[in-house]
């Protein structure tokens, strides 16, 4: 099982804080802007005497709620065709083990979700990968690549959409491309739309579940974690028009009961009446997002594309190994009392070739302490390279 390379520092950064030192965390993509106050409300006046089991599939209720939301993105699903999960983390892994069998292969576009790999080894899975490049913003490489990593193994391709690690967000000509080689080899289309939100190039939003021609083969991850600062909450989704597979997920779902029935209240009451809070939180990370980038391209050998979506970058640095540097950030560099997380990218690839001198920074924080964080960056640089 692969370390997380999001929270493998997490003890060295615990020392720092023991010894009086301030720690920028821009490794982990925890928000820290607030949750919905009408949301805190619902948990605040809960009216039960009983806090029970909900049905495995999740509260009808927020199914309903749910089918409302994905209707505004131009997506038609029927409560029957989605289930609630304990976050998107569960989603994914229900997803492989009812649509593989150990041994199966999918492909994933690298860098790529670190605990995908993690979800892989759980269900016996191996990863074939295909590269994408920081030269071209890591935008999809082309089709010839996935078709040379394709084998009779092969049985579905999974995608971030936007990225996580990299803020990409594939056009509809590039999701017609993955559609197109979906259908010609019968694989499955597995999108993880988590940060679907959170895209600031102006273009319509295009679900993988809106695509023709491949409808069973579609199944959509997500969660209400990013969009409403809820990741504590553990409320995720799986949606997909395809019967069979809801079929062998409720089998799994029954096996773990049911998703969190007070994260579940929090979500349903998190829907609708929000619009003015996540108009308020899509303007605050896109500016994060411009102030954070400029920032970083203005550092000496530092490199990183404008992400077009989600809250993270990646970022090359003028090191041989970002992991080695990322540690020694946090063990022997202060910068006025204070010093900056980031995540290794290598943990991004299978090949841990390569990533070694990137890193993926989330513009969480407000912009005072991407300030801050930025300054205690630019000053490691210097102090690890002269070392």
């Amino acid at each position: 099982m692969p370390a997380s390379p999001i929270r493998k520092l997490v003890p060295y950064a615990d020392a720092a804080k023991k010894r009086g030192t301030k720690v920028y965390h821009l490794n982990i993509g925890q928000p820290d802007l607030p949750t919905p106050r009408k949301a805190l409300d619902a948990l605040k006046h809960i009216d039960r005497t009983t806090l029970e089991y909900s049905h495995s599939a999740g509260l009808l209720s927020l199914r309903k709620a749910l089918t409302g939301y994905y209707r505004r993105y131009g997506i038609e699903i029927t409560t029957d065709e989605l289930m609630v999960t304990c976050g998107g983390s569960e989603a994914l892994l229900l997803t492989f083990l009812s649509c593989f069998n150990p041994g199966d292969e999918f492909i994933m576009i690298e860098p790529g979700y670190a605990n995908y790999l993690g979800f892989a080894v759980t269900a016996g899975l191996k990863v074939r990968s295909v590269p994408s490049r920081i030269e071209d913003g890591f935008a999809l490489p082309p089709i010839e690549e996935f078709e040379k990593v394709i084998t009779p193994a092969t049985k579905g391709i999974l995608i971030c959409n936007p990225n996580n690690p990299t803020g990409y967000v594939y056009s509809r000509e590039e999701l017609e491309t993955l559609r197109d080689i979906v259908k010609r080899h019968d694989l499955f289309l597995i999108a993880d739309e988590v940060y679907r939100e959170f895209r600031y190039n102006g273009m319509p939003y295009v679900s993988a579940l809106t695509l023709e021609g491949v409808e069973d083969n579609v199944i959509v991850v997500d969660s209400v974690s990013k969009r409403y600062s809820e990741c504590g909450t553990r409320i995720g989704m799986l949606v997909t028009h395809n019967k069979d597979v809801l079929a062998a997920v409720m089998k799994f779902a029954q096996s773990r009961l049911s998703p969190p029935l007070l994260g579940q209240i929090v979500a349903e009451a998190s829907i609708e009446g929000t619009e003015d809070y996540a108009k308020a939180c899509f303007d605050e990370y896109k500016a994060r997002r411009d102030f954070f980038i400029e920032g970083l391209n203005k550092i000496p050998g530092v490199y990183s594309p404008m992400p077009e979506g989600a809250f993270y970058t990646v970022a090359s640095l003028p090191v041989e190994d970002a992991e080695d540097f990322a540690k020694w950030c946090l063990t022997d560099f202060s910068w006025e009392g204070a010093t900056v997380m980031m995540a290794p990218a290598a943990g991004f690839y299978s090949d841990k070739e390569l990533g070694k001198n990137q890193v993926r920074m989330a513009y969480v924080l407000c912009k005072e302490d991407l300030a801050a964080a930025l300054k205690c960056l630019e000053e490691a640089l210097k102090a690890y390279n002269n070392r």
